[in-house]
């Protein structure tokens, strides 16, 4: 009876140390999880709050951005720049120039040469409107800029590197009264023309469009060099 009793106590030690490790292994996994569990939720919190961080930080970048983008259209160097090279279309006030062959009859053992628009020609007027403060011109719409060139080709006249043939419309934008005075001097280069017959109108016009130069110039040797100011 004695050894029944003992085996039965012993039998009911061993169940209860073993739910006692039962219960210890599950109370570890619970906290082990739980543990997990919070570390995830800190982890996402403070991922969460280093993107609204980062989107807070684009944000003012793409501000900046379009506030530089904004300055830099604004920049008047920028724009006179453009102005000069001529790959912006230009409106403004200017005066109209047509130019035509003469009509008059060519006498007999004349030079008939005499008597037509040259390449020189176009470049008198072009250097008296420049002289007089033109701001843009151009020649048939070809835009003239520093490299432009104008040279005969056969009867006709090239105009970077596009012929043209006459009659000519050369059109400036800056102070009509002024440009047109420059070409009108004594001895200047419309009496030249009407000497020789050569048809010249000249027309004031409110507002004028230039467009821009078809075929900007590529540059393969002439390199820009920081100025000695920039450079300090």
């Amino acid at each position: 009876m004695k050894e029944i009793f003992t085996m039965d106590l012993k039998g009911k030690l061993l169940i209860a140390v073993v739910f006692m490790v039962l219960g210890f292994m599950l109370s570890v996994q619970y906290k082990t999880t739980e543990l997990q569990r919070n570390v995830r939720m800190d982890r996402v919190e403070d991922l969460s709050e280093r993107l609204k961080i980062m989107e807070a930080e684009n944000k003012q970048l793409l501000t900046e951005l379009e506030t530089l983008r904004a300055g830099a259209a604004k920049d008047p160097a920028d724009d006179r720049m453009k102005l000069m090279a001529g790959t912006t279309d230009v409106e403004g006030e200017g005066i109209e120039i047509l130019l035509d062959d003469s009509n008059i009859a060519k006498k007999s053992g004349e030079n008939p040469n005499l008597y037509i628009i040259h390449d020189e020609d176009l470049l008198r007027v072009l250097n008296e409107l420049r002289a007089a403060g033109a701001e843009a011109i151009s020649v048939n719409d070809q835009r003239i800029v520093a490299m432009s060139e104008i040279r005969c080709a056969g009867p006709t006249i090239s105009v970077n590197n596009v012929r043209s043939a006459p009659p000519y419309v050369i059109k400036a934008i800056g102070a009509p009264k002024t440009l047109s005075s420059a070409l009108r001097l004594r001895g200047g280069v419309v009496e030249t023309f009407e000497f020789w017959g050569i048809q010249v109108k000249i027309k004031t016009v409110e507002k004028l469009h230039i467009p821009a130069l078809k075929a900007p110039r590529s540059f393969e040797y002439a390199k820009t060099v920081e100025s000695k100011e920039a450079a300090k």
